[in-house]
């Protein structure tokens, strides 16, 4: 069988915690650092998936999605890769505020985005939700597709988890949002030439207090 038919495991990992992710402050492509606690939440998540048989690792060239998945590359062994498709949604002038302040300054836009428009585009060269769910389904086909009949990991960002849950539960855009974007979760889909499904979402038990940690099992 042509492996590009078969199916591929997909393990997908929000990046670690950020101070910005702890002041609600916007992100969007600004290449903010991992903190202490994210660090920490890297090395927790590369060690609960130490023992898996991993193909390759694809991570958003953000830095703190690029350090979580250096630290899975190292636990794993598999091979990383740099994938400017999994980069997070670009918020164009919105970055590096908080929502509140939005909703300050431009209570317009911030009513739009709260209503989740899948046309609203960010002024300064923002992203509408549409062009951010296109742009993540064609980079997780053409990746999963050179890996068919095996397992890849993906690291990317809350917004990137946010698509792939919706792709995989066929959920619109403008449904509201039931389902946990952890920092450092495992989140579990199946990819097929038809699309994605859902396998597991948002497991934590690795972070929880006496879960792995690298330097505890060195």
């Amino acid at each position: 069988m042509d492996p590009q038919q078969q199916a591929t495991r997909i393990i997908a990992i929000r990046h670690g915690e950020t101070a910005w992710n702890v002041d609600t402050r916007i992100q969007g492509h600004r290449d903010i650092a991992l903190n202490d606690t994210g660090l920490r939440q890297a090395r927790r998540v590369a060690a609960a998936l130490a023992g898996e048989s991993v193909a390759a690792i694809y991570s958003s060239d953000l830095q703190r999605a690029w350090a979580t998945a250096q630290a899975i590359a190292r636990a794993t062994g598999a091979p990383l890769a740099a994938e400017a498709g999994l980069r997070e949604r670009s918020f164009g002038d919105f970055e590096g505020r908080t929502f509140a302040q939005i909703e300050q300054e431009s209570p317009e836009h911030a009513l739009r985005w709260r209503k989740r428009d899948p046309n609203f585009t960010p002024a300064g060269g923002g992203e509408s939700l549409t062009d951010l769910r296109e742009r993540v389904r064609e980079t997780v086909h053409r990746l999963a597709a050179r890996h068919g009949g095996g397992q890849v990991v993906l690291v990317a960002h809350g917004g990137v988890m946010d698509v792939l849950y919706r792709l995989a539960t066929r959920l619109d855009l403008q449904a509201p949002r039931t389902w946990q974007l952890a920092n450092a979760a495992v989140n579990r889909l199946l990819w097929t030439p038809g699309g994605l499904s859902l396998v597991g979402w948002a497991d934590t038990r690795h972070l929880e207090d006496g879960g792995l940690d690298d330097e505890a099992h060195a």
